[in-house]
């Protein structure tokens, strides 16, 4: 099958946008933010800004494609990675290289690239969409 532009499998949009003061809707960014006193105690600070990736599609090369793009994000600009889990994926995730904690009762992983870049590379990587 050759290249075809019009199909509408050939497109794979992505949402990056930034949040926090001065940057993008601070309302939202403290709305999304306001209870995560888990967070704040894994990391030891209460971050100030987010920068969020997710991608229009739901197919396994879209979950990998978003978490490699969002590993190349925080190379170039640091952070860390909230990574939403499904039932069952902590105790898979907790033992990979970058795992900063678990938190919100086994649901978030929080990591640095290497994280991500790991977790990528499991057999049971899934993101939640």
């Amino acid at each position: 099958m050759g290249f075809n532009p019009q199909r509408e499998e050939w497109r794979r949009p992505f949402l990056v946008y930034v949040m926090g003061p001065g940057a993008g809707d601070e309302s939202t960014f403290e709305a999304e933010h306001a209870d995560e006193p888990e967070v704040e105690a894994i990391l030891g600070f209460r971050p100030t800004h987010a920068v969020h990736v997710s991608a229009c599609c739901n197919r396994e090369i879209d979950h990998v494609t978003t978490a490699l793009l969002t590993a190349a994000v925080m190379n170039v600009i640091g952070g860390v990675a909230e990574a939403e889990l499904l039932d069952g994926q902590a105790s898979v995730v907790a033992g990979l290289p970058g795992v900063l904690g678990i938190a919100d009762d086994h649901w978030m992983a929080l990591g640095t690239a290497e994280f991500l870049r790991a977790w990528v590379g499991h057999p049971a990587f899934r993101l939640v969409k």
